[in-house]
């Protein structure tokens, strides 16, 4: 099996962009999810949708798409790639008192979304979070991660 190596550093140990200029144009689909843990109350007023803010889940979803069409803004080797669609969708559990934030991001181009997603997702928390800061700085954000991916040369990636 041959050895693998990080994509991102060049023979030396430095930084570089990986060259996907050859590469073939494809489909490209990834999926992240990630949770955000809070107090009752906290949930009951994004429920009910608004807080002194607005509406928390309205302003997290335009924040997400936002990041996830300026990750190569954000983290510096990604290529900027033209982004298909962005759909953002959460999942209340009262009973355990969080939102389920679950991001897919299509793509045609020579390279994943994966970032993209990643991105999108965490950036949905992290406005969740800042327009609940007031009543809650208590929250937590939780298990951001990649579910699936598929597209380019590696194809179908599935994780959960």
């Amino acid at each position: 099996m041959a050895e693998k190596k990080l994509t991102h550093m060049d023979d030396a140990g430095r930084p570089r962009m990986v060259n996907v200029t050859g590469k073939a144009d494809t489909a490209r689909v990834a999926v992240a999810r990630g949770i955000v843990k809070m107090q009752p109350a906290t949930f009951l007023l994004i429920k009910q949708g608004g807080t002194a803010k607005g509406d928390v889940l309205s302003v997290a979803q335009l924040a997400g798409i936002t990041a996830a069409k300026r990750t190569p803004d954000l983290i510096p080797l990604c290529h900027p790639i033209l982004i298909g669609n962005v759909d953002i969708r959460f999942s209340l559990d009262e009973a355990k008192s969080t939102v389920e934030i679950t991001t897919t991001v299509e793509s045609t181009g020579k390279t994943g979304v994966e970032m993209e997603a990643l991105t999108s997702t965490a950036v949905a928390a992290l406005t969740i979070y800042d327009m609940c800061k007031a009543v809650d700085r208590g929250m937590k954000i939780e298990s951001i991660r990649l579910l699936r991916k598929s597209g380019g040369k590696s194809g179908t990636i599935e994780l959960e």
